[in-house]
């Protein structure tokens, strides 16, 4: 029987009537984190801050796996000291993608380099005269890049460097070296990359050729030729990604979460590890079942950086869990929300759990999924031959279905 406006009307009002309530109420200085989230942040972004912050918190309470994305110039701001390195040591990420110029960045403070706040607006052509680098408000002397290329130009040189690996492999034995260096140095407060190391977090950097690191490499091999063997292998890159989410779909707790700072690279390059797997692979899977993220671009200009879940939902990177209830895009500067939501998370006592250490399991990673490779590999034989008389499919020859 069809709806009548009356019955519509009515349906309307029960909805409402069973939603959440605007509940402020005076502040006092007493409130807990969570508390405060709760009940003073009832809007607009504010709401959107407190639905992060629930589906953070939802996260660990389902013991999901999480994946940290991080793009922009976020180290310099100093975010992996106050938010990130806290968030390894208590367990809740379980790999990370990021952009070489983060960890190489990271790497000015270790040999003794300061950032520094600078005025933006006190002239770039007076900065470049004194030789001062300027990232927005930041600032360090250009010695802290020539000083820090000497020294992943003396490391890469090293034996264990003079093969080809992914950039898991690569980031692990960086943190390896430097916590080497940091021990001897007497450094405090310990770098991405070592502390990644020391909790097996594996460190995907998609776009590694565009980062200052890599740029180096790129000098030893015109200086060293044929002696310097270090190279990427960015066809098992991409394959590790997909493996290691294969691997946490199927172990743990079954749950996958991806929490996105800022967008770029390192965003695409983990979401893509679902649809590698189900529409490459021809491997099932359900997309990430949490999806929280938090960037300032808007979500209208075909831009992949602020894409919303329910777009990448289609392209199978998301569940539909999570455009229905497990979604959040916080319109925001990371730098002026996360370190709060992190406060707030780590409030809870109960927001920690043993380290994932999935760099220890990659290789039984891509082995699992090796083994459904395998099963797949006659019809997967099929998908990579193609004639012109391809070219016009026909809609009605293709199958539609909703996972």
């Amino acid at each position: 029987m069809a709806k009548t406006p009356s019955n519509s009307k009515k349906n309307l009002r029960a909805h409402y009537s069973g939603a959440r309530k605007a509940d402020p109420r005076p502040i006092t200085g007493k409130e807990s984190p969570a508390e405060l989230l709760a009940h003073a942040f009832s809007a607009y972004v504010g709401r959107q801050e407190r639905t992060a912050f629930e589906l953070m918190r939802r996260s660990m309470e389902v013991d999901a796996s999480v994946f940290l994305t991080l793009s922009g110039a976020m180290t310099p701001a100093g975010l992996h000291q106050s938010c990130i390195i806290p968030l390894i040591e208590k367990g809740i990420i379980s790999a990370l993608t990021t952009t070489g110029a983060n960890l190489y960045h990271d790497a000015h403070r270790i040999i003794g380099h300061a950032i520094r706040e600078v005025n933006p607006n006190a002239g770039d052509l007076q900065y470049r005269l004194a030789r001062i680098i300027r990232i927005y408000d930041l600032g360090f002397w250009e010695e802290a890049l020539l000083d820090t290329d000497r020294l992943f130009s003396a490391l890469l040189r090293r034996p264990e460097f003079q093969r080809k690996m992914t950039t898991p492999e690569f980031h692990y034995l960086l943190g390896k070296n430097i916590a080497a260096i940091e021990k001897q140095l007497g450094v405090k407060q310990p770098s991405l990359l070592s502390t990644c190391y020391k909790h097996a977090v594996p460190i995907f950097v998609g776009a590694v050729q565009d980062g200052s690191i890599f740029l180096n490499a790129v000098k030893l091999k015109r200086l060293l030729g044929a002696e310097f063997k270090f190279e990427i292998d960015i066809n098992d890159d991409v394959y590790w990604m997909s493996a290691i989410q294969h691997y946490c779909r199927h172990h743990f707790s079954n749950k996958m979460a991806i929490w996105i700072l800022g967008g770029g690279v390192p965003k695409n390059y983990t979401l893509q590890g679902e649809p590698l797997l189900d529409q490459i692979l021809g491997v099932p899977t359900d997309g990430f079942d949490i999806d929280v993220q938090f960037c300032v671009d808007p979500v209208d200009n075909g831009a992949l950086s602020s894409c919303p879940a329910g777009e990448g939902h289609t392209w199978g990177k998301v569940s539909m869990e999570a455009v229905e209830v497990g979604s959040m895009y916080v319109h925001t500067d990371v730098t002026a929300v996360f370190p709060w939501l992190t406060h707030a998370l780590l409030s809870d006592t109960k927001m920690k759990r043993k380290p994932r250490r999935l760099m220890d399991v990659m290789q039984e990673a891509v082995a699992f999924l090796d083994k459904d490779v395998k099963k797949r590999h006659k019809s997967l034989l099929k998908t990579i031959e193609w004639s012109p008389d391809d070219a016009k499919p026909n809609p009605e020859e293709h199958e539609t279905y909703v996972r």
